[in-house]
């Protein structure tokens, strides 16, 4: 069992959880994800490692709520407890010798790129944070990123707040101004990794993406996470999550990704009688 120590929700959608697990934070790295249960009925939910505290023991997750799990979790409290956290699971990210990047988040994605840019900048590297938003009521992180980037660019789709535009947009601009960045990573919705991506791609920029496919076990077992990469199946939980977002099947990822959309959809409309509510039964 696994106790919540502080919970904030950081805006309507999106939900932190910094949760004591002391084994998990001893070796946590960034670019690493848990699996959580919130309940012996519940489905195993693979959830990106957004920070983590080796003296407090504790791990940091943030998350939107997309299903019946996420709301299950987002309904727990300080001092609640979660049944399963297991991690650290996947390959950290490749951070060695980085001296120039750009960080790329994309709404609740943001929470994912904060530790690679945390790590990259507290070693010395020249970070640059692009947070993407649909509009200011979701911005999240942004004292966070201030504190752990050279310089940070906020753009929301709709201009109401900071820079009006996409993230594309911004990098764009910022290759074209002369900025040679040797890594871009971009983390968020998979149109943007896909679309960041092809930004990249023409002026031969490095280009990490982290991908959340469909997950159930985490240790390569089942294959529900394949992903084609370099016309070569992988499985993001035991080969990524991050990957070379130059070769990766974004368009088959998206349709995987959908497969089970009508249930959830189905799924969100019911309400057990028996026990009046969302809980799992």
């Amino acid at each position: 069992m696994y106790k919540i120590l502080n919970k904030q929700n950081l805006n309507q959608y999106i939900t932190l959880l910094e949760v004591y697990a002391p084994f998990i934070a001893k070796k946590a790295k960034p670019g690493q994800f848990i699996i959580f249960r919130v309940d012996e009925k519940g489905e195993r939910v693979p959830l990106t490692i957004a920070d983590f505290d080796r003296e407090k023991g504790s791990i940091t997750i943030i998350f939107q709520v997309v299903g019946r799990s996420t709301e299950l979790l987002a309904n727990l409290d300080v001092g609640d407890y979660i049944l399963d956290f297991v991690g650290p699971l996947g390959i950290p990210t490749h951070l060695d010798g980085v001296k120039k990047v750009a960080v790329v988040g994309g709404g609740v994605g943001c929470a994912i790129a904060y530790p690679q840019a945390k790590a990259l900048f507290n070693s010395g590297a020249s970070v640059d944070v692009i947070a993407g938003f649909r509009n200011k009521d979701i911005v999240i992180l942004e004292e966070e990123f201030n504190a752990v980037s050279s310089r940070l660019f906020i753009c929301t789709d709709d201009g109401s707040y900071k820079e009006k535009g996409l993230v594309t947009d911004v990098l764009k601009r910022l290759i074209d101004e002369g900025n040679d960045y040797d890594l871009v990573i971009a983390i968020g919705p998979i149109p943007m990794m896909k679309y960041v991506s092809l930004t990249t791609k023409p002026y031969g920029i490095k280009t990490i993406v982290s991908l959340n496919p469909i997950m159930i076990d985490g240790t390569g077992m089942c294959g529900g996470c394949r992903v084609k990469v370099d016309q070569e199946t992988k499985f993001a939980c035991v080969d990524g999550p991050d990957f070379d977002g130059h070769v990766v099947d974004f368009d088959e990822l998206m349709m995987r990704n959908s497969t089970y959309k009508k249930q959830e959809m189905l799924d969100k409309k019911h309400n057990c009688r028996l026990v009046g509510g969302i809980q799992n039964a």
